[in-house]
């Protein structure tokens, strides 16, 4: 039986995440998780992330982006799934 085909989370964080280590808790969160995509900070204070991998693995990095870092404070994360590029070979964290 093969495995499903990697899927694509595109996700804007809004609320308190810049400033709070939310692009390092996310970074971790994706390489414990073995995504590989990546995370920057935005000019309008949101972080935007991509990752590709397995949806369970995506659902887990998405439930993790609601909750944030510990001194996050998220107030809502835009999401949409999409087929994976295959674009990516490794997690980044990416300076705008």
């Amino acid at each position: 039986m093969s495995s499903p085909p990697p899927s694509c989370l595109e996700a804007t964080v809004h609320g308190l995440v810049q400033g709070v280590y939310f692009r390092q808790y996310t970074w971790q969160t994706a390489l414990r998780l073995g995504l590989v995509g990546w995370v920057a900070n935005q000019p309008d204070g949101t972080v935007r992330v991509v990752a590709e991998g397995p949806e369970e693995s995506l659902r887990q990095l998405l439930a993790f982006l609601h909750r944030g870092s510990p001194s996050a404070r998220v107030e809502r994360v835009d999401s949409v799934w999409t087929d994976a590029s295959g674009a990516f070979t490794d997690f980044q964290v990416r300076h705008v």
